[in-house]
């Protein structure tokens, strides 16, 4: 299948499937709530196939590509679900180099998050994407299937196992012992959550139309933050304005950056919310932050 733009769709449509994306409403309303944009030969099921992920458009590193190598890895955490897997990717041949923590949308270590660990990999850093499933047995192929499992794995002992995944990813002799976290959605309010969390430990943070931290927490944050926003997601953007107020408060650098007439998810290049200008401006944007922060 072609992938088609989001300006191909109306955008209450795209709406709907960000509800439908969050779990604000079932598959099922989805499909009702959509017929009213279905046309002739196209039916609100169909429509639903064209916005779902395709991951065969993910792949801009092959698995198999020789200037990186991939190891699956088990991580204990004590303090979460007892442990956390996930895939480290390094650059072949590598000698110690600054590690960043990649974390993934509400649906778990699917491929479009393994390809962006082995596009870090390619920028030399060490990346590793745990999997916030691996407690119900990890992504299992199939994003009905991950969003069902990722409801029913507690919240807060998650958030441990991503902590205690950016603590061993830190503490490896490979590491230079500088730490990034890049996240997105799910991931990219992780990534916020960390930054209050780890104070010093964490040395640079870009999260992707992440959920904002209260202004109290926030306070607490030491790691440069670059804040990536689509303009249409207003329901997170527009915490923005806040967000900016606390970080210049508590003095940590910071930049953020809104694209105009994107959606939720436009860095995600499986779906049609995908925005090709903008997630590449977004990338590099991530790239430079991280050589700026991290390799200092």
């Amino acid at each position: 299948m072609q992938r088609k733009k989001a300006s191909e769709f109306p955008q209450g449509l795209l709406n709907l499937f960000d509800s439908y994306v969050h779990g604000r409403m079932s598959r099922r309303a989805f499909l009702d709530r959509a017929q009213e944009f279905a046309t002739a030969g196209v039916t609100a099921a169909a429509l639903f196939e064209m916005l779902r992920p395709n991951y065969a458009w993910a792949v801009q590193v092959p698995p198999d590509d020789k200037r990186i190598a991939s190891e699956r890895a088990t991580v204990p955490s004590p303090a979460g679900n007892g442990s956390i897997s996930g895939y480290l990717v390094r650059p072949a041949n590598a000698g110690r180099l600054p590690v960043v923590l990649v974390i993934h949308e509400n649906r778990g270590l699917n491929p479009y998050i393994e390809d962006v660990a082995r596009r870090l990999a390619i920028a030399d850093f060490i990346a590793f994407a745990p999997d916030g499933l691996t407690s119900v047995g990890g992504y299992p192929g199939d994003d009905e299937k991950a969003a069902a499992l990722f409801a029913q794995v507690d919240g807060a002992k998650m958030r441990e196992d991503f902590l205690a995944a950016a603590q061993w990813l830190q503490a490896r002799p490979d590491s230079t012992g500088k730490l990034g976290a890049v996240g997105f959605c799910f991931g990219g309010t992780v990534v916020n959550q960390l930054a209050v969390r780890m104070g010093t430990q964490l040395a640079a943070a870009v999260p992707f139309y992440g959920v904002q931290p209260g202004g109290a927490e926030t306070a607490r944050i030491k790691a440069p933050i670059n804040a990536q926003y689509a303009e249409l997601d207003t329901r997170i953007t527009s915490g923005w304005p806040g967000f900016d107020a606390a970080l210049t408060a508590a003095g940590v650098p910071h930049e953020g950056h809104i694209y105009k007439g994107t959606n939720h998810g436009f860095h995600n290049d499986t779906t049609p919310r995908y925005d090709e200008a903008a997630a590449k401006e977004a990338w590099q944007r991530t790239l430079d932050w991280f050589n700026k922060y991290l390799r200092a």
